[in-house]
This record gives C-alpha cells, structure tokens and sequence, in this order.
C-alpha cells in the first residue's frame, strides 16, 4: 500500500487527508479487481464523496464534452473534486482489500484534477475531466453502491 499511498501525496500536491491515509496494507495491487467475483464495500463517506464528485463532473459535462470549459472553471472543478478526494481518504474506514483497490480509483481521480489543474504537461483539462469519469465508471462497476446513477454520455 506504500506505493498507492505515496502515489496518493505526489497526485495531491501533498495534502494532508492523502498523506495521512498511508496504511500498511502490504504491496499495491496493480490493477483494479473485484472481490471473489463481487464489488468491493463501501462505507456512508465513500459513498457520500463519490456522489460528490459524481456530482460535480455531470454538472458541467456537456461543455466538458463540448470543450467549452474555460481553464478556470476547469480549475474550480478540479478544488471542487480534490476537497471531496481529501474527505473520502480522511474518512476511510473501509477493510485494507477494498480500501486497496478505492487507492487506485482514487490515484486516477487525483491523475485527471492534476491535468484540470493545467499541471500535467502534455495532457488537456478536458482529457483530465475525462479522466476522473473514467474512474467513476470503474468505481462503479468495482464497488457496491447503492443508488448510484453514471454519468450522462
């Protein structure tokens, strides 16, 4: 878990809920499973958070899609998605198999507000926003969450 939770600090710029949130889980799986067969639990905070960012990204995805989003609306975004990446990685309490793989739907989210942020070089805001729907599609097809409803297309 040391990698996905060092992964965690660089993407976030350093902030505090990704950098108190290093367990010691054992190695970082690499790539996204889901539980014997079954999606992974999740808590209310998670739950909550997800929502959020879910949330966030449908408001304003026909100008995302449109490639109408200014550079600073794509900034307000990004505060907006990484506040909730901070709450969801300050309130985890899932169990260290499911709170493993939520590290790699978590790394992609922060990998696309980087890229909104205007900081990943070579890489668009609007792919960035692409980005975290992406990782909301693979949150949902890899976690049990009630009620959850997918992006518009």
């Amino acid at each position: 878990m040391v990698a996905a939770g060092l992964a965690l600090g660089l993407a976030a710029g350093g902030s505090f809920a990704a950098d108190s949130h290093r367990h010691d889980h054992g190695a970082a799986p690499a790539k996204l499973e889901l539980n014997n067969g079954k999606k992974w639990e999740t808590d209310a905070p998670l739950r909550r958070g997800m929502e959020n960012v879910r949330n966030s990204i449908d408001a304003v995805h026909h100008e995302i899609h449109g490639n109408k989003l200014s550079a600073a609306r794509y900034a307000a975004l990004a505060r907006k998605v990484s506040g909730e990446v901070d709450g969801i990685v300050a309130n985890c309490k899932l169990e260290p198999m499911a709170d493993a793989q939520l590290h790699l739907v978590i790394a992609e989210i922060l990998d696309g507000v980087e890229a909104m942020e205007g900081k990943a070089k070579k890489v668009k805001r609007q792919a960035g926003a692409l980005k975290v729907g992406g990782a909301l599609e693979k949150y949902a097809s890899h976690f049990d969450h009630p009620g959850w409803r997918p992006l518009e297309h």
